[in-house]
Parts: structure tokens; sequence; C-alpha cells
């Protein structure tokens, strides 16, 4: 087996082709880096990952006389790699047959403190007003490898910031060390190629083409990428400082991909939403619809308590007095034969089946329809060449279809009624129950017709709410915990970011009350019995991995 040495320690790549910064991953060593990264192409500018190399051959190791940059040497079997660390990191293994006149990771300590020494000639000392405090890799590494003092003595350079560039993202153009991951990203991922690097040497500056302004759906990226404090985004600049925030692994709702997401949180509130890097969903990216489009779960304009029809007008009710009501009368219009249950594609698959349950209990004959679908245009994919066709090889689609899990709940309803009746084939059924979560009021143009009773659940007032008898506060993926299954048929759990507001309950317990089942509801235990009762959701019965498990849907 391929054996490399990082730091004495012996690690086996097998057949993969690997540089010096992924194999020393491979060991736990961290070689930092700034202009690095697995999705783009290797330009080895920052030469902060300088490490030192050698061969251990026939029982003798040979070192190289220069450090050489990490990122851009390969390894094979027998790569010996020395960074600057050594001295903290080195292993219980047998230290290898080194020179006697070598001393590990020496040079390479010393070209690190030098590499952030240059980088730090010109940046301002603004750590405490900086978005990017307490996330900087330049913060970081300047405490962990860099001098305690400087020697600089001239005035900085310190060329005007550009907010101009985006409606999105302001660059402070100070902060910036030229690493060109944006540069990069612009190219090789999105196509659009808005930002370049402008004059030479110690004038170089990142700025958009004139113009130009970075505008495309996959810009926000950028903001990832930057290693360091100067690139941020608009939306989030100055709101919170990142010590304060909570991360919680998420998926995004609002297209089929389902993009691993981080949702920073504090306090119940969202502040920032991330692509959290999943090979198998969408990569290291995600769009900027899923980024940015996470307020409305803080709309005050929100559904906020359960609703009832009292003399002809909508009176808040506690959900005490309305569920009993609810139920008696979704039991009655069950056995009469004319209930419909619209379930949709933003549930869980935790939800639409305990929904499906609860109304089959009611009568065999409750007709299960799928939700509105959303879709707008067609499905849009990255890099794009100079007029805006897509190139290949493809790195990233944003599809045209705009919820979350739609082949999740045509799987549920399939298990129940063997079809997944849409939307359009409902009928006109006297007794219509909405099971929504939509993120807008778009989906309901109208009301439903001559319908006697009306019950909904959804976020956002719309045509259908307001010709309910009763309205029922819905929740955002954000706000519980479930499974939604993305185009591919990769499902994706997920736990609670936030807390809903405090007289809204969530989809899932709705189904358990009419469904009678007492106490609070957790969608581990759904899931566990969705995956006994349903073939297609077999592989749920464990704990989901954390980049999600591959379920084989069949199509409806």
């Amino acid at each position: 087996m391929p054996t490399v040495y990082v730091n004495d320690t012996p690690v086996e790549i097998g057949s993969q082709r690997l540089n010096c910064v992924q194999a020393a991953g491979l060991a736990g060593i961290e070689v930092p880096h700034y202009c690095y990264h697995p999705a783009l192409t290797v330009v080895a500018s920052c030469r902060m990952c300088l490490v030192e190399v050698g061969e251990l051959k026939d029982g003798k190791v040979t070192m190289q006389p220069k450090v050489l940059p990490g990122c851009q040497t390969p390894v094979k079997d027998g790569t010996v790699i020395v960074t600057g660390d050594y001295a903290k990191t080195k292993s219980d293994a047998k230290p290898l047959p080194y020179d006697p006149a070598y001393k590990p990771g020496a040079k390479a300590k010393v070209s690190q403190a030098d590499t952030l020494e240059g980088l730090l000639l010109n940046h301002p000392l603004d750590c405490p007003v900086c978005d990017k405090a307490g996330e900087c890799k330049l913060q970081d590494y300047s405490y962990t490898y860099g001098r305690s003092e400087t020697r600089m003595i001239d005035a900085k350079n310190a060329p005007p910031n550009k907010p101009e560039i985006s409606s999105k993202i302001t660059l402070f153009t100070d902060r910036c060390i030229m690493c060109s991951r944006c540069v990069r990203f612009g190219r090789e991922i999105s196509g659009t190629a808005e930002l370049t690097i402008t004059n030479r040497g110690h004038h170089s500056e990142i700025d958009v083409f004139p113009g130009r302004p970075l505008e495309n759906k996959l810009a926000g990226n950028v903001v990832d990428l930057c290693p360091v404090g100067a690139l941020g985004s608009k939306d989030f600049l100055y709101t919170q400082r990142v010590w304060y925030l909570k991360p919680v692994d998420s998926v995004c709702s609002l297209c089929s991909t389902g993009c691993s997401t981080s949702v920073d949180v504090n306090k119940d509130i969202v502040y920032r939403v991330r692509p959290r890097e999943n090979p198998d969903a969408q990569g290291y990216f995600m769009c900027d619809d899923g980024r940015y489009g996470y307020h409305f779960v803080n709309d005050a304009s929100r559904i906020a308590r359960p609703l009832m029809k009292v003399e002809a007008s909508l009176k808040p009710v506690a959900w005490h007095e309305v569920l009993p009501k609810l139920k008696a009368d979704l039991t009655d219009a069950a056995k009469a034969g004319g209930l419909v249950a619209v379930l949709s594609p933003f549930l869980t698959v935790e939800e639409a089946y305990l929904f499906a349950t609860a109304f089959r209990a009611m009568s065999p004959s409750v007709k299960l329809v799928l939700g509105p679908v959303p879709v707008v245009g067609a499905d849009d994919s990255y890099p794009k060449d100079v007029h805006g066709k897509p190139v290949t090889p493809v790195k990233f689609t944003i599809r045209a279809e705009k919820c979350p899990n739609r082949r999740g709940v045509e799987a549920v309803l399939k298990h129940f009624q063997g079809s997944a009746i849409p939307f359009a084939d409902r009928g006109s059924p006297s007794a219509v129950y909405f099971a929504g979560g939509y993120p807008d009021k778009a989906w309901a143009e109208a009301g439903w017709g001559g319908a006697s009773l009306v019950a909904a659940q959804d976020i956002f007032q719309s045509a259908v709410t307001d010709g309910a008898k009763y309205v029922l506060p819905g929740t955002a993926s954000y706000e519980k915990d479930g499974t939604f299954v993305n185009h591919a048929g990769l499902a994706q759990s997920f736990p609670r970011a936030v807390r809903p507001p405090t007289e809204v309950r969530t989809e899932l317990q709705v189904a358990a009350d009419l469904l009678g089942r007492k106490g609070l509801i957790q969608a581990a235990a759904v899931r566990a019995e969705l995956a006994q009762a349903i073939p297609a959701f077999a592989g749920l019965a464990e704990k989901t991995p954390k980049n999600g498990k591959k379920l084989e849907l069949t199509t409806v």
C-alpha cells in the first residue's frame, strides 16, 4: 500500500492523487494555507503552505534543499512531509532516519513566519470592527505561526474600499491578501468572471470589470471563500459577532438540490446561512436564493397562532379549543367520503407519513393529494460561457423545482394509495385540509371553490386561508427536525435550528394530535416507524449519515 510520512506519521494513501496539504490532512495535521481550495485550480501564490519534502528510499531519507508549496507538490509512495509544526505534532511513531545535521521543521517554521509578516505589512489592525474576526485565517495563523512583533516602520498602503462592486457584497480592499480565490471562483465555477486583479506588484487590487458588477446567482460564495475579511456580505455585515452564533447543520428547503447548509443562529433568530460541504448533494457551494432566502422566517406577517372562523370572521383561538373541533369536523367529512388532504412538498417525510396515517385512520376513502410543486423556469447550470450558456463539466445547478421534498412526499403517498395524485387532479371535494409550509403565498393564487370545510396550516395568509374555517400556523424547515429527499433520492435528516414562535406547533405535532397520540412527538421516532412501514425508506432505520443516504425511490 502506497504510504507517505507526515511528521514521521505513516499515512496510507492508496490510489489517491494527493498533494502535501491533502496528505497531511489525512494524518490529522493542518498545513496552513490561503490560496488553496480543493474546488479551485492550484496557483501556489500565498506561500503559506511551504513544507519540507523528501523521500524515504532504501532506509534513508533524502530531503529537498528548499521548502516547497504543499498545495502544488504531489505525493507518492515514500514521500516525506515535514511541517513547521514538527516539534508540536510529532507522533509516537518511530522517528525517520534523517541526516543528523537536518533540523526537521526549522525551515518551514521560518518560512511561515516570513510569509505572515509579508501579508501583514499593509493589513489594517482593525480586527475589533472586522466581521471576519473570530473565523479569520489571517488572525488564527498570525497567532499560531506569526511573529509577535512587526518590523514594519513605514506607513501602510490603504487603498479605498469598494462597496459598489455588488448589491450583496462589499470589498474592503485594504484587508485583501491577494489569494485570488474569488477571482478563480468567478472564472471556474460560475463562469461569469466579474472579478479580476488590476495593477501589479505592491499595488495589485481585486476589482470588477467596468460595467460588470458581481451579480451572478452564486456570488455570495466568494464571501465564504475569502480567508480574511476582505469580502463581506451586506446581508450580515455588522449584525452579529460570530462567537455569539451557534452553527446548526441543516438542509436548504428552497429548491430540490437540497444543499447541505450551516445555519448560524442566536436567541432563536437566523442570522446567516452558509453552505456545508457535501459531495453527495451540492459540493462546496450554494446559490444566493438559498443563502439569502431565510428572511421569511423572521417575517412579522407570519400566521402566529391558531384561528377559527366565528360569525364569518377568523378569530384567535387556543390550541386545546381548536383541535377537538377540527378533528371532529375532519372525521365527519372523511366518513362522508368528501375529504381531500393536500400534503405539500415542503413537509418532511415524517410529517407526510404521520398526516397520511392520521387521515387514513379517519377513513380509507380520504384522497391524499400532492400539494402544488413550485417550478420557476428551467434548471440553471454553471459555469457559463461569455454568452451565458452552460458549459461542461457542470459544477453547480440551481434547480427549477423550488421545493425540497417532492420525491419524499410522493413516495409516502404512493405507499398509501398506489400513486401520488397531483394537485391539478384534486377534484372538487366538500372538505379540504392543507398541510403547507410554503415560504411565500405565490402557490395559492385562488381559494378552494365550493368546499364547505377548509382547514389550512401554512406560514403566511393567502387566498386559501382567507376562505378557511380553521387556520393553523405552519413552520419553516429551520424550526423543526426531519428528513428531506432531494431530486436525486438523497435523504438528509436535520435538527431544529430555532424554536418556532410561542403559539406555533409543527406540522408533525399537529398530525400526531389528529392521530390521537399523546405528548411531544420526535421526528426520530416517527422516522424509525416510517422505515419499518414503507420499504422505500428502510434505509432510514439507522441514523442518517451527515452527508445523507441515497434511497432507491421509484419515479412516480
